[in-house]
């Protein structure tokens, strides 16, 4: 993404000068000839460097870096000084300036002190990507013994010299919330930053001002910006995990978003250009909605590559060594010494149907290691509803009814799904309501 300079000066001559000699060095750059010009600027495009002079007519140049410290952190100030203010240029050091330099000026000097600040610049955000990746995915790790899961894992890797945006299909808790951070982190923007957010826990109304951000007090001096998750995702990867709970208003701004590469903040009126990847998920079949619920256009938008992450029951090859990595992680939590599973634990994972897929797997995992005293994981540490049927149906002293089995199943898998009944329902087969008359049955 190219490093964006502007240059406030009022001498026509210097501006000129200055854009020249910066846009030969590979800047992509702006001249105004006013403070006021410049912040007009500054509030509806993004910029990494504001080089302004300090005396200007309309507004001075130590006025502009005070609105802008105020409310654009992200861009570096340099200020240009005459050779008899240097206190001027100590004074705006102190209000946030980054740097200074003095007229008449030397050239070499003004290109070593922005390569420095574009330097300063790249190892801010490479450490943003850093903090993200170690805070995301410390203890993570990608199983692929399954035919699947390989695939995926080919077909990511064969993604990485591109900026196209991706959709991510697949039931809940299979882990395309892993395979977004693979995707982002193989790619060209894996220094960068990469932000997620889960749609579906946000409320409706408040969606907007979260991904874009929102403008108070337009045209006062109590003018505040609030910036939004695209915004601060800029020149990265934003992953949207469950798209579909997007409202219509928010499924338009979005799609101008990608249109166009910029999008209007709650309340704003100058639109902010931005540089997003957008990788996207849901556990709904979106394609079934778009036209309808779902704008069409915004779906084939983000449908340029599309991913399907099979759900647990169908690769049971990775099964195993996904039990085993999870065991490693919770033992690591809990400070346990577990070595391993006995066999007949292990097949007991392997014949279970997992309706909440990986993440069911893990949460059983760290169930079981809590419980075990031992330093194998046995079946008596493992949950009740996942060994009734290989354990309980036969235990002499106490044979479960059909009925009994039915509704522990159903309690299982109410549980895995957090309380929906009406998404209980539909992976038993039957309707909400008999969910409810099989649950009453005590």
């Amino acid at each position: 993404m190219n490093f964006r300079i502007l240059i406030a000066e009022d001498e026509d001559i210097t501006r000129k000068h200055l854009l020249y000699a910066l846009k030969r060095e590979g800047y992509e750059t702006v001249g105004v000839s006013n403070g006021r010009e410049a912040l007009d600027y500054i509030e509806k495009e993004r910029f990494d460097v504001l080089i302004t002079d300090i005396r200007m007519p309309e507004m001075s140049g130590i006025e502009l870096l005070e609105k802008v410290r105020e409310k654009y952190y992200g861009v570096e100030v340099m200020i240009i000084t005459g050779y008899g203010s240097i206190d001027s240029a100590v004074d705006a050091m102190k209000k946030g300036a980054y740097e200074y330099i003095t007229k008449p000026f030397n050239l070499d000097e003004l290109l070593a002190k922005v390569k420095n600040i574009h330097e300063r610049s790249v190892l801010k955000r490479e450490n943003v990507a850093f903090r993200n990746f170690y805070g995301m995915n410390r203890g993570t790790s990608v199983v692929a013994r399954s035919q699947a899961m390989r695939n995926i894992i080919e077909t990511v890797e064969h993604m990485s010299d591109s900026d196209c945006n991706v959709f991510l299909g697949g039931e809940r808790g299979v882990g395309k919330g892993l395979i977004a951070k693979m995707i982002h982190f193989t790619s060209r923007r894996r220094n960068l930053p990469f932000i997620s957010l889960n749609c579906s826990t946000i409320p409706p109304h408040l969606l907007a001002e979260e991904l874009f951000g929102a403008e108070t007090g337009a045209g006062t001096a109590g003018f505040k910006v609030r910036q939004g998750l695209v915004e601060v995702a800029n020149s990265g990867s934003l992953f949207l995990d469950e798209i579909s709970a997007l409202p219509p208003g928010v499924q338009t701004g979005l799609l101008r978003t990608i249109e166009d590469g910029e999008f209007l903040r709650t309340g704003g009126v100058k639109p902010v250009k931005v540089d997003v990847r957008f990788i996207t998920s849901s556990a709904r079949d979106v394609k079934k909605a778009a036209g309808n619920a779902f704008l069409e256009d915004l779906f084939y938008k983000l449908n340029v590559m599309e991913v399907f992450v099979a759900p647990l029951r169908e690769r049971r090859e990775d099964i195993e060594p996904l039990s085993i990595f999870f065991l490693q992680r919770h033992c690591g939590k809990s400070c346990k010494q577990i070595n391993g599973f006995t066999k007949e634990s292990i097949d007991i994972l392997l014949n279970y149907s997992y309706p909440g897929n990986a993440r069911e797997l893990s949460n059983i995992i760290e169930r079981s290691v809590i419980l075990e005293t031992g330093d194998v994981i046995t079946p008596s540490s493992l949950p009740r509803s996942i060994r009734m049927f290989r354990i309980d149906t036969f235990q002499p002293d106490r044979v479960l009814t059909l009925e009994e089995l039915t509704r522990e199943y159903a309690e299982k898998i109410l549980i895995t799904v957090e309380g929906d009944k009406a998404r209980a329902a539909s992976l038993l087969g039957i309707t909400e309501i008999d969910l409810r008359r099989m649950l009453k049955k005590k």
